[in-house]
């Protein structure tokens, strides 16, 4: 088939490799969004898709939004088969949806219709979820509302990061996607309506959630410090300097001190109260350091982390 590929992030662009690594389909475009500023020198910077794609001569595309005028026609003279939509970022409006000849197929990181919207990885994890999953759904005009084509399923760990479900995901979306494919062209894929009252949005992250509420129970904290990481990372405040927390794990029964009041702080972690249970503090990362297990931090900061005081002031 002759297939358009959208979209950006590493996510998106493992899942492009595997269509170029199966061979059995051409890529005639790659769409993606624009370059943007990053880093300190806030010098452009290319998404992953568009330096893969350019890697393999793939032509690509970066509008700023694809209901200006002649993106219809644009793509209409790409002649494709199909368009495959990963982590794209950009609306799609009905006459793009319909100009590929077979419509537009997106890859869902969740088991939908579990989590819609830009943020299920991060959401089933801080949810709690013990399964996450990746859909593939044909699409319509409504948010990740469309029939589903296939979906895989995966286990979540109590110990599993947005970043670890984030790269298994990405492993079997991509198996998924190239039995979907292949189904497609040969005709005989089968979709199924979605069921709306089972729905849940998954919101963006705002960089604001990821500030520790030590009055929480320490299951829920901890399963933000694991949907924050890698980002926006969760963190917290001492004597007024924010730091950010990576790893920790849950102790139970230490109720009898304030939320967010360290208990001890020694080589084998920094145990702070929560509202229920304590968290004990594996890993940080202070402003402008590297991170740095708790082990290594005792040996200069001690005074910082010294039992009593609390934390988010």
């Amino acid at each position: 088939m002759r297939i358009i590929f959208a979209g950006t992030p590493d996510f998106a662009a493992s899942h492009l490799q595997s269509i170029i690594d199966d061979n059995s389909h051409q890529i005639v475009a790659a769409y993606t969004q624009p370059d943007r500023p990053a880093g300190r020198g806030k010098k452009l910077s290319s998404s992953p898709v568009k330096k893969l794609a350019e890697a393999h001569n793939i032509q690509v595309f970066q509008p700023v939004s694809l209901k200006e005028g002649g993106q219809k026609e644009i793509m209409a003279r790409l002649q494709a088969d199909l368009m495959v939509v990963v982590a794209y970022g950009l609306i799609l409006p009905q006459a793009i949806l319909n100009t590929p000849r077979l419509g537009c197929i997106n890859v869902h990181g969740s088991i939908l219709p579990r989590w819609r919207g830009a943020a299920p990885i991060q959401r089933a994890i801080e949810a709690g979820d013990a399964k996450g999953g990746v859909t593939i759904m044909q699409m319509d005009s409504g948010l990740d509302t469309g029939s589903i084509l296939s979906t895989a399923q995966c286990s979540i760990s109590d110990s599993e990061t947005s970043g670890t479900l984030y790269k298994r995901l990405a492993v079997l979306g991509s198996s998924s996607l190239a039995n979907i494919l292949a189904k497609l062209e040969a005709g005989n894929a089968v979709s199924i309506e979605q069921d709306d009252t089972q729905s849940t949005y998954a919101s963006k992250i705002d960089k604001s959630e990821a500030q520790i509420n030590w009055s929480l129970s320490a299951t829920n904290i901890h399963r933000c410090i694991r949907a924050f990481n890698p980002s926006p990372t969760a963190f917290s405040l001492i004597d007024g300097q924010r730091f950010k927390v990576w790893d920790a794990v849950i102790v139970a029964d230490h109720s009898e001190v304030a939320a967010g009041q360290i208990v001890s702080f020694d080589s084998e972690g920094l145990l702070v109260g929560c509202g229920q249970d304590a968290l004990l503090l594996k890993e940080i990362q202070l402003a402008g350091k590297p991170r740095m297990p708790i082990g290594e931090l005792m040996k200069s900061r001690s005074e910082l982390f010294a039992n009593g005081k609390l934390l988010g002031l």
